[in-house]
């Protein structure tokens, strides 16, 4: 199995442009002057992607107190996105990269094996971005429903 080339702290995070859950577009450029945790996940509505985004909803204030914006990407369309966030209640920004380009570029497309199957899909890893771009820490070791506890540990270290 390929290894996947995902991006590391100290790296420039790439430029990106996506629809949130609204279809309005969200610019990573925008948020210049700001933290920005961008998670990656393989499907919306799936039970590990709905407790790891329903577990970040529950904790938005926290992350709010922080000054950390909180993305979500996928490959799902616009529209499933707007149920995920409708059924689920959410608080945090969803963005569709459908044609994975954003996965891609920040190394987290790749192969995977789930149930003895064999399939390109997005690896389950969170980006913590600077005020200024830059990759500030690489999350990858945590269970869907710790995630949130994860990224809020290092905030206090």
């Amino acid at each position: 199995m390929a290894a996947i080339e995902t991006l590391q702290a100290g790296d420039k995070a790439p430029a990106f442009t996506l629809n949130d859950q609204n279809g309005e577009p969200v610019s990573l450029a925008d948020q210049q002057g700001s933290k920005v945790l961008v998670y990656f996940y393989p499907k919306a509505s799936t039970p590990g992607c709905t407790v790891q985004a329903c577990s970040l909803t529950e904790h938005k204030s926290e992350f709010d107190h922080l000054g950390v914006k909180v993305f979500g990407i996928s490959p799902d369309p616009v529209k499933r996105l707007k149920n995920f966030e409708t059924k689920k209640e959410l608080a945090i920004t969803l963005l569709s990269d459908e044609d994975h380009a954003i996965a891609d570029a920040f190394g987290v497309w790749g192969e995977k094996k789930f149930m003895g199957r064999v399939f390109d899909g997005i690896h389950r890893i969170t980006f913590l971005i600077d005020e200024n771009g830059m990759i500030e820490n690489v999350f990858n070791k945590f269970k869907t429903k710790d995630h949130h506890q994860v990224v809020l540990d290092y905030f206090q270290s």
